[in-house]
């Protein structure tokens, strides 16, 4: 039965609450609520199924665009289309297409909360995040990930590819890594635009050719036995750091951070953990007489779980102590250098030097006593051990060459 088509006076005087179809298009009715606000409804049977399709408020969707609508849904049903799950699958659709949208500083944040957990420390952290929001994101952003172009990403790096190359190159590699998190979870389809080899590499000029990386200043061996001898004479904690670092040849950041649950002094070895290495990998630093003999002193007048804490941090039970300062290592070296042609991480090149001018040690044994790693994948895949009985002869014998001026008995 068709219902009796009511023009729009009609339409505009139903008030009782209850459907009364209006007729024009089969199963086109006005709902009135109790409330009494008025909707448009189509009413249709699918599959024996009967359905119910919105067609919006009346009077916002007049009587003459409701009919409209409904002999287009009436088409779509002639077709096998159910107009509910056609409106359905385009709600889901839209919905994914706005959450693939996320920007790239969106991403790059995303990105950092989820690894930064597995990075060294802190300063790594905040690197990744200065970098990003200081130079990437006033240019990209604000703009979908998935639309992040080539173009984009040399607007971000060519300003700075020659006056802050190493800066650059990092920061690219770290764009890359957010551009490769967003394909891999689905949030754009295409290849990584901030891809170096093959793509950018043919764009700029390598970061090797721009600029070249100065070395570390480093003191030369044959003045570190005087070195030493005033070093012996400066008082602190941050002189006795300085000095331990030079005697075991490893980075500043790795004395910096070293705790007493790190060492076995039954064994003379300083264990640092994988985590605090900057290869990963866990390295056993064989200890010297006079390099043990500053821990044990160290030991004496411990009050937290740093072998050297900062003396500016509180000391009672209720703290945990702080670390050195990174500077503070350096504030030792130039008092006693006040030239500055030295910095405490150049200790290490000259202890290389050293070793292969006045010894008969291996080079092997002297990069592993670095912490290098193995460049080749041939002779990493061999090395099982590491020569920590020849490279505790090594350390002795640098021991002794560098305090050979000092009055200290170790």
């Amino acid at each position: 039965m068709i219902a009796k088509e009511l023009g729009a006076l009609a339409v505009a005087g139903i008030r009782r609450p209850g459907v009364t179809f209006v007729g024009g298009v089969r199963g086109l009715a006005i709902s009135v609520t109790t409330s009494g606000s008025r909707s448009w409804i189509l009413r249709y049977q699918l599959a024996g199924r009967r359905r119910e399709l919105g067609l919006g408020s009346y009077p916002s969707v007049t009587l003459a665009n409701a009919r409209e609508a409904a002999r287009a849904a009436r088409g779509k049903l002639a077709q096998g289309i159910d107009p509910i799950e056609e409106a359905r699958l385009a709600r889901d659709r839209l919905a994914a297409e706005k959450a693939a949208a996320i920007t790239f500083a969106e991403a790059a944040t995303r990105y950092i909360a989820s690894h930064e957990r597995g990075w060294k420390n802190a300063k790594h952290v905040q690197q990744w995040i200065s970098t990003i929001e200081t130079y990437a994101n006033p240019v990209i952003g604000k703009v979908p990930v998935r639309d992040v172009d080539v173009a984009s990403v040399l607007r971000v790096l060519e300003p700075m590819w020659h006056a802050k190359t190493e800066t650059a190159s990092r920061l690219r590699g770290r764009i890359e890594s957010v551009i490769d998190w967003s394909i891999a979870l689905g949030y754009r389809a295409d290849s990584n635009p901030a891809r170096w080899k093959g793509l950018l590499d043919k764009i700029l000029v390598a970061p090797s050719k721009v600029v070249r990386r100065k070395p570390q200043p480093a003191m030369p061996y044959v003045d570190m036995p005087g070195f030493m001898g005033q070093l012996a004479q400066q008082r602190g904690t941050a002189a006795r750091a300085l000095e331990f670092l030079i005697l075991t040849a490893v980075r500043s950041g790795e004395v910096r951070g070293a705790t007493w649950g790190e060492f076995d002094f039954g064994q003379a070895l300083w264990i640092i953990p994988a985590h605090r290495m900057k290869t990963n990998k866990e390295h056993r630093v064989p200890l010297s007489k006079a390099a043990l003999a500053v821990v044990e002193r160290q030991r004496l007048a411990g009050f937290c779980e740093y072998v050297f804490p900062s003396p500016n941090h509180p000391r009672n039970a209720e703290t945990e102590g702080a670390p050195l300062s990174d500077a503070a290592l350096g504030g030792v070296l130039k008092r006693i250098n006040p030239a500055r042609n030295a910095v405490p991480h150049g200790f290490r090149s000259t202890f290389r030097d050293w070793c292969a001018e006045q010894t008969m040690h291996s080079g092997e044994v002297a990069e592993m006593a670095l912490a290098h790693v193995v460049r080749s994948k041939v002779e990493a895949a061999y090395r099982r051990g590491d020569l920590i009985n020849k490279r505790r002869a090594l350390m002795q014998d640098w021991a002794e060459f560098i305090l050979a001026a000092t009055t200290k008995e170790y």
